[in-house]
């Protein structure tokens, strides 16, 4: 017989000895203790694994929670840094505000300086129209540039045209004989205004005013809306004879109403 045969034999018989021989199995089982742990030792290993199993979960479960802390303390301080950051802006918002309000007040201020000064230098020209009418009045200055100055402001102040008309009277209505006649017209919107700029008028001179104005509406056949006097220097009794014709008078161009 083989080795071949003599194992399979073996195989076939082995179990059956086993049982029926008590010392045969124990033989067999010493010997493959050698080889293999019994159940005692067995059951140490998987304990021990089991042990290395949690002592690793642990740990890992301490790292975690240590990572997490860590976490958690760079959130914080994100969360601070962030509202740090949030009322910075908030004082830089307010900083900026109130840049803001005060080049609004120096804007403000700027605006009310502009306009006193504009008020001051209207008067001052007023006061030198003033002084102006008093050298016409008496030869240091001419009747023609006051006219031009005073003109030259509804101009300005209206967006107006003030005409200088010189038409010959050749019926003599206005003085009684044929004579050349000077007036100021106004035309805006549709209405005709008919004006004398002068540094001073006297009652004669709102008559002269007033005959001038109907003979310029008769050779134009066109009848004024409004007749209007400006001077500084208005004779009282002349201002009540403009009052009795329907003439407006005025002190001065700037205080002309609205066209």
């Amino acid at each position: 017989m083989n080795a071949e045969s003599l194992k399979e034999a073996i195989k076939r018989e082995l179990p059956g000895w086993l049982r029926d021989d008590p010392a045969l199995r124990a033989y067999i089982l010493e010997l493959t203790r050698e080889q293999s742990a019994d159940r005692a030792e067995t059951q140490d290993r998987f304990h021990e694994m089991l042990s290395e199993l949690r002592r690793d979960r642990e740990e890992r479960s301490r790292k975690w929670d240590e990572e997490t802390r860590k976490w958690d303390e760079r959130n914080r301080r994100w969360d601070e840094q962030s509202s740090h950051w949030d009322e910075q802006n908030r004082r830089w918002d307010e900083q900026s505000r109130h840049r803001d309000e005060q080049n609004r007040r120096w804007e403000e201020s700027g605006e009310r300086f502009d306009r006193l000064h504009e008020e001051i230098m209207a008067q001052a020209r007023k006061f030198d129209r003033s002084i102006g009418a008093l050298g016409s009045r008496w030869g240091t200055q001419s009747e023609r540039a006051f006219r031009d100055a005073l003109a030259a402001i509804l101009e300005q102040t209206f967006g107006v045209q003030v005409v200088n008309v010189n038409e010959y009277d050749d019926e003599g209505v206005v003085f009684g004989k044929p004579d050349q006649v000077e007036i100021d017209v106004i035309v805006k919107n549709g209405l005709l205004l008919i004006c004398e700029l002068k540094s001073s008028i006297d009652k004669a001179g709102m008559y002269i005013f007033e005959r001038k104005a109907r003979f310029y509406e008769r050779r134009h056949q066109r009848q004024a809306d409004r007749l209007i006097v400006v001077s500084p220097m208005i004779d009282p009794r002349a201002r009540k004879v403009a009052e009795r014709l329907g003439i407006e008078t005025y002190g001065d161009s700037l205080e002309v109403e609205s066209f």
